[in-house]
């Protein structure tokens, strides 16, 4: 970025790059309450949604296991077998799905990503123009 003024001392290019970055980070550190902000309603708006969810599902679950249950008798089976083959296919399929949610919770997937990279992009041009603020000092 060409500057209109060449002659400026390296104490006026060091005070205004300090004045740049100093207006970067606040910018960033903004982008990232809002990214961060932005995560965390996404995560409660989907944990309120699995909450009632399971509130509605558990009372539904419950009758169709027990007629899994009632059908596995009726089709010959001891009444503890039948129990504990749906018991079993059940439970098998909630640690799955336990699992599964957890995972989609995990910290990283909470991070501003967006911000890091912002910052680590906006951190590489501040570096690149301090150089060239040098080169142009050195030059003159």
């Amino acid at each position: 970025m060409p500057f209109a003024n060449q002659n400026r001392s390296v104490a006026d290019v060091v005070r205004d790059v300090i004045a740049q970055l100093t207006a970067l980070l606040r910018k960033e550190a903004q982008l990232a309450r809002v990214e961060l902000s932005e995560n965390l309603s996404r995560a409660a708006l989907g944990l309120a949604l699995i909450i009632g969810g399971a509130v509605l599902l558990i009372p539904a679950l419950v009758i169709l296991l027990e007629a899994a249950v009632a059908a596995l008798q009726q089709n010959g089976f001891d009444p503890a077998a039948a129990a504990g083959i749906i018991g079993g296919c059940a439970l098998l399929l909630g640690f799955i799905l336990v699992a599964i949610g957890a995972s989609r919770l995990r910290v990283k997937a909470l991070m501003p990503n967006k911000t890091i990279q912002q910052v680590q992009h906006d951190a590489a041009t501040a570096k690149q123009q301090m150089r060239q603020s040098y080169d142009l000092q050195r030059a003159a």
